[in-house]
Order: structure tokens, then sequence, then C-alpha cells
């Protein structure tokens, strides 16, 4: 796999995410894929160098892991051969989302607030994301020599109208979704658990319709 077929297999789901609300810039979350792993994603689908830790199994991260050699800096001196426990994930999506969960710790307060990929990269190493002191001038090199900036403004166009999309979530979907919500309810009140189940199915799917709008218009989730 070369860099730019990494960056191809990168890129849409960094994009993605960022659209749907996460703190981290897409030419950030490519140039630390890109640097953690050498430009190879491996079975296991860690780009992001995310070890076991003390963390618990959540929805994204299942609990499995994978062990390997890696170096560390240690009061300035590179230490080789330090055994990591990685996790392990189902797919990409699933790593990147996992490490948004960690964003979301007090420790990474600056990672969020910052204003541009430069100064996220070097909040990275202020957090103590890694122990590599040069890993934001890596991270840096990365994003300008595959010109990865090109997906953070990706990430900010709108696909759609703002007003438009309001338009046909209020006009059609809302009261879709009321009307499912309303015979769900009857349909438990009367102990028909199938039609109950099929309508709360045709509320979730509105309900996601509503959120893809609401993603294409450049808009916060619901």
């Amino acid at each position: 796999m070369t860099r730019e077929q990494f960056i191809a297999a990168v890129a849409p789901v960094a994009v993605e995410l960022k659209r749907e609300g996460s703190p981290i810039f897409p030419s950030v979350r490519i140039a630390q894929a890109l640097l953690e792993t050498g430009g190879k994603i491996h079975e296991w689908n860690n780009l992001v160098g995310y070890k076991v830790g003390s963390g618990r199994p959540n929805e994204f991260w299942k609990g499995k892991s994978v062990s390997t050699k890696t170096w560390e800096v240690f009061d300035g001196v590179r230490v080789d051969g330090v055994q990591a426990h990685w996790r392990a994930y189902d797919c990409l999506e699933d790593c990147f989302r996992d490490q948004d969960l960690l964003f979301q710790w007090s420790r990474y307060d600056r990672v969020r607030s910052a204003k541009s990929p430069q100064e996220q990269v070097e909040m990275l190493r202020v957090c103590g994301y890694a122990t590599d002191p040069d890993y934001s001038k890596k991270l840096n090199s990365l994003i300008a020599s595959y010109a990865l900036e090109q997906y953070d403004k990706e990430a900010k166009e709108v696909l759609l109208d703002a007003g438009v999309a309001n338009t046909i979530i209020d006009t059609w979907m809302s009261p879709a979704w009321k009307e499912s919500e309303a015979k769900r309810c009857e349909a438990e009140q009367q102990g028909d658990t199938n039609a109950a189940s099929a309508h709360q199915e045709q509320a979730d799917y509105i309900h996601w319709l509503a959120n893809e709008l609401r993603k294409a218009s450049g808009q916060v989730l619901q």
C-alpha cells in the first residue's frame, strides 16, 4: 500500500467524523495515522497508537488487543524494545471513534479547543499523547508534505442549504416521526409488541434520515 492509497482509505472517515462533530481536524487525524503506522493498515485496525491502558471495553473497542515492541522516550532518552499492548478494532472507524472518547477527558481540553491543525498537533504533544518530543514537528511535516489541509476544507463544505434541510425536516419528517411514535405507544398499550417494534424502527429510520440532512447542511446532529 502506497501512502497515497493509505490516505485515500483514511481521509473519508476523518472527514465524515469531523462533519459529525469530532474535534479532530481531518489533516491531523490522517497525519497521526500515517505517523503511528508508517502508512500501513494492520489487521487490528489501530491507526492512532492507542494502548490498552486501564480502559474498559466500550461500543467501539470490544476489549481485544495486540502486543508488539515499540520505542518510547523517557527523560529525553529513547528506549527501544518496549513491550506495548495496543487496542484492536473491528474497523478503522471504531478506532477513531474510540480515540474521540479519549479526547473527551479534561487532559485533552486544549486538543479539543485548538483553532488550527498546527495548534492541535502541538497540543497533542503538550498534553502528553506521545512521548516523542518531535511528535508535533513530524505531524506538521506530514500535513505539509501530503497537503492534508485540503481535507479540513472538504469537511467544512456545505452540501445542502440549511434552510432547505430544515424545511424538509420540519414539514415532512418531524410529523412522520411523531406519528410513528404515537402509533408505537398505542401498539404498546394494546400489547402488540410486533407492531410497536415496527413503528420504532420506522421512527429510528426517520430520525437517521433527518440527521443525514443536518450533516449534509453542516448542522449539529440531534
